[in-house]
């Protein structure tokens, strides 16, 4: 069995499924959902005609050009988690309607239905890969097979399993924002540095409201912050990698000297309970930007989004200058201003040295 699941790229472990699927799949919300609706905020605040008018009708419903990407959201998670798994191309290829089929059947929590059922039909359809004489038709056969069968079996419980512990969160937050503020974000905001996806994670529970404000101020602490105590050593291009594209970066360094994330972390602490109890912060945007910090500035264009959502919906009358002042403030000035404070104690009790953060750029 271990020569056949070695010949056959199946490696049943942490990191394959924990990392490697799950950066995967939000990378794959990212370019369908997350892409689709930036598309559609652009078209709709620039009154580009092209972008908000109605492109196809499939089924009685109208899409946009944004509307059709993020439609593809289900089949761009779990080609996206395939590739990672190293999948052959029928089993890849196999994955759009196996991605389409756990998406729409996880309802809300259709992400981490993908997740599960993606993993577990992509490792079938590798196991069959030319394994007879007819693989052309055999391994899509068992891979859309396997997967159908398990959307239809375990997509609607994980779904509203991911669903209610979102909605608990979300709860929590509106009942006690101070401390969940502080606790959304920390974890968030760990989970953003870490070589796990935090993005997924916030797709795959639904954070939004305050919640998914707190957890944009947690992943905005880490990457502003690591950008900004690193300065010193990594100078403007590890500025510019941190602070808009991913704290990962600092992980290897992390592991050699864990006291590094202490200002960061701390400043995501308070920047937390800023978010949810003064400026009342919310995602009403898609989830996966609640996990995403200054990458790309898509969190920040998240809350905006959702800020947008809201006027058209009637919920908010307009964008205030208070909604402005909190964003820049949670997003950019507080982490950098209470990581650098952090940080500067930090190296003048000796727990974090000069080079302690030098990136290999």
């Amino acid at each position: 069995m271990k020569s056949f699941l070695k010949r056959k790229n199946i490696e049943i472990s942490l990191r394959r499924y924990g990392i490697d699927a799950l950066g995967a799949m939000a990378q794959g919300l990212f370019c369908s959902l997350l892409i689709g609706t930036i598309i559609d905020t652009i078209g709709t605040q620039f009154h580009i005609g092209f972008l908000t008018q109605t492109v196809a009708t499939i089924a009685g419903k109208d899409y946009t050009v944004g509307g059709l990407a993020s439609a593809m959201s289900g089949p761009a998670m779990a080609v996206a988690i395939a590739n990672a798994l190293k999948c052959p191309p029928l089993v890849l290829f196999s994955m759009i309607t196996v991605g389409f089929a756990s998406n729409a059947l996880g309802g809300a929590g259709g992400p981490l239905a993908v997740l599960f059922v993606a993993i577990i039909a992509s490792e079938f359809g590798k196991a069959i890969s030319k394994e007879t004489k007819v693989d052309i038709l055999v391994t899509p056969l068992v891979t859309i097979g396997i997967g159908i069968f398990l959307s239809w079996l375990i997509a609607p419980p994980i779904g509203k399993a991911a669903m209610w512990t979102g909605n608990l969160i979300m709860w929590a937050t509106e009942q006690q924002p101070f401390i969940m503020g502080i606790l959304v974000s920390v974890f968030v905001g760990i989970a953003l540095t870490l070589p796990i996806s935090s993005a997924a994670i916030c797709a795959a529970l639904g954070l939004t409201g305050l919640a998914g404000g707190a957890a944009v101020a947690g992943c905005c602490a880490q990457m502003i912050g690591f950008a900004i105590a690193s300065f010193k050593e990594n100078k403007w291009g590890g500025l510019v990698s941190q602070g808009i594209g991913t704290s990962m970066l600092q992980m290897g360094n992390i592991v050699k000297n864990p006291r590094i994330w202490i200002a960061p972390t701390l400043a995501s602490a308070i920047t937390g309970p800023i978010a949810t109890c003064l400026f009342a912060l919310k995602m009403n945007g898609a989830p996966v930007s609640s996990g995403m910090g200054t990458c790309g500035l898509v969190g920040p264009i998240g809350v905006y989004t959702g800020w947008v959502n809201d006027i058209a919906s009637g919920a908010k009358a307009s964008i205030s200058s208070i909604d402005w002042i909190g964003l820049i403030l949670i997003c950019i000035i507080l982490p950098a201003v209470l990581t650098y404070i952090f940080d500067k104690i930090a190296r003048k009790i000796g727990w974090v040295k000069d080079g302690d953060m030098k990136l290999d750029m």
